[in-house]
Order: C-alpha cells, then sequence, then structure tokens
C-alpha cells in the first residue's frame, strides 16, 4: 500500500476526489474550494501521480486499496468519494469492493470497461523528450509537438515536468508507461459485486468514453446509477464547464 499525498479543506462529511491520468489532487482546486464551503474535501494524488510515492503496479484494486488504507488514518470513512477518468474506476472498483464504505458515488465520464489503448504516443513522447539542463518550457512544448499536435494536452502533460537545474518528471513515469496496460483495462470483478448506494455518471456531451452499450453494464453493477450529460463539455468535465460540474455534484451530494 502507499499512503496518498491528500489536500484537505473545509468540515463536515468527508468527500474524496481522484483524478484522472497525468492528473492530481491540484487539479480539482476549483471544485475543493467551492465543496469545501459545506464538507470536509480530501483531494487525492495517486500514487505514481503528483505528491505521493512512486510504486510498480496500477491495477484498480492496488490503486483502490491505496485510497481505502489512506482514508482509514485519516478517518475519513464512510465517505462520498468522486472520481474522473483513472480515478472514476479506481472510485467505482472501491465501491464495489468496499460498497458500506462509500455513502454516495460520483463517476466522471469514464465506464467500467476497457478502452483500446488512448495514451501510447503520449506516454513515448514524454519519454523520449531530452531531460538536459537548461531545458525550457518552450523546448520541451516543441519536442511534444512533434508527436502531440494538442497544445492544451501539452500544457496538461509539461505540469508533471520540473524545471530545475537538471529537469524531471515529478511523476512516476516508468511506472505509468508499464502499467498502461492495466490502467487501459477493466477486470473482471465477482459476480456478486454491486454497490446498490446512490451513484452519479457524469458524462461530457463532446467524449465518446461513456457509450449507450455501457449502460446495462453500468445498470448490472450500480443499480441506483443516474445519468447526467454536461452538454458543453468534452472528457475533462471540471475544466470545460466547471459551474455545471460543480451544480450537478453539489445538487447529488445534497439531496
Amino acid at each position: 500500500m502507499v499512503q496518498l499525498h491528500t489536500i484537505a479543506r473545509g468540515e463536515g462529511d468527508p468527500v474524496v476526489l481522484l483524478h484522472g491520468l497525468f492528473g492530481s489532487a491540484r487539479n480539482f482546486g476549483t471544485v475543493q474550494k467551492r465543496l469545501s464551503l459545506h464538507w470536509r474535501v480530501l483531494a487525492m494524488d495517486l500514487r505514481n501521480h503528483g505528491e505521493s510515492p512512486h510504486a510498480p503496479g496500477m491495477d484498480y484494486a492496488t490503486l483502490a486499496e491505496d485510497v481505502r488504507e489512506t482514508l482509514v488514518a485519516l478517518n475519513a470513512l464512510p465517505c462520498a468519494l468522486i472520481g474522473h477518468s483513472m480515478g472514476g474506476k479506481t472510485a467505482m472498483r472501491l465501491a464495489l469492493e468496499h460498497p458500506h464504505l462509500i455513502s454516495r458515488l460520483i463517476v466522471g465520464d469514464i465506464a467500467p470497461v476497457a478502452y483500446p489503448p488512448r495514451h501510447h504516443a503520449e506516454i513515448a513522447a514524454m519519454l523520449r523528450l531530452p531531460l538536459r539542463p537548461g531545458l525550457t518550457r518552450a523546448e520541451a512544448d516543441k519536442q511534444l509537438a512533434a508527436s502531440i499536435e494538442d497544445p492544451a494536452l501539452r500544457g496538461f502533460l509539461l505540469q508533471n515536468l520540473r524545471f530545475n537545474t537538471v529537469p524531471y518528471w515529478r511523476i512516476g513515469l516508468a511506472e505509468i508507461a508499464s502499467s498502461l496496460s492495466e490502467i487501459e483495462s477493466w477486470p473482471p470483478v465477482p459476480d456478486a459485486s454491486r454497490y446498490e448506494g446512490p451513484t452519479l455518471f457524469v458524462i461530457g456531451g463532446h467524449s465518446s468514453y461513456v457509450q449507450p452499450s455501457h449502460r446495462p453494464l453500468i445498470r448490472q453493477l450500480f443499480p441506483s446509477a443516474r445519468f447526467v450529460t454536461i452538454k458543453r463539455a468534452g472528457h475533462w468535465l471540471h475544466a470545460d464547464d466547471p459551474e455545471t460540474f460543480l451544480a450537478v455534484v453539489e445538487a447529488f451530494l445534497a439531496s
């Protein structure tokens, strides 16, 4: 188990935020600030991300156990659990394995299914980047642009690069690369696994991650699941339309 770095704000019933691949707890800064007006909000860095330790193995059972044991140490169970993308899969796994620990579940734009490879080009480009002394952000961005066209994605990835005397990736890039197939997958869960608590799937209107064909499986695992689509958002719900995302989350947590 890895003890996860956690940013805490507010008081009251605990609400936990789990980020996606290449992200960190700080990606939820605006969300955490707003929710902390009413709840004790814990934003976590998953293993190999942010300021949490680097360690091999990123299957979802392992990631979920990291979260559970960290929450035990923080005396923050039961909790409402909010996860986006990779964090959403981690949240689903934790809710399925320990349903009594999760009071409510919000899953951001991800389904409990295996996805085709999506991130190999980004990983390869990051690994190829020459981390020489004096490297500037502009030079790093130019290098990544040869393989990653989207400037917003490059900017997001470069948040993980530290431009010290000798630049370094603060994320466990090698560990993530070796676990990418596990991150993109969804291992089978026991036949009896269910999370019957209140569950909300928040979907980006411009995203293809959650398809209508996924809903029967979602309802099998999460019988109380409801679905909300944020029309103006893509996969990055809380960044693309933060006000609508927050309104949806606050209403669900308060209901």
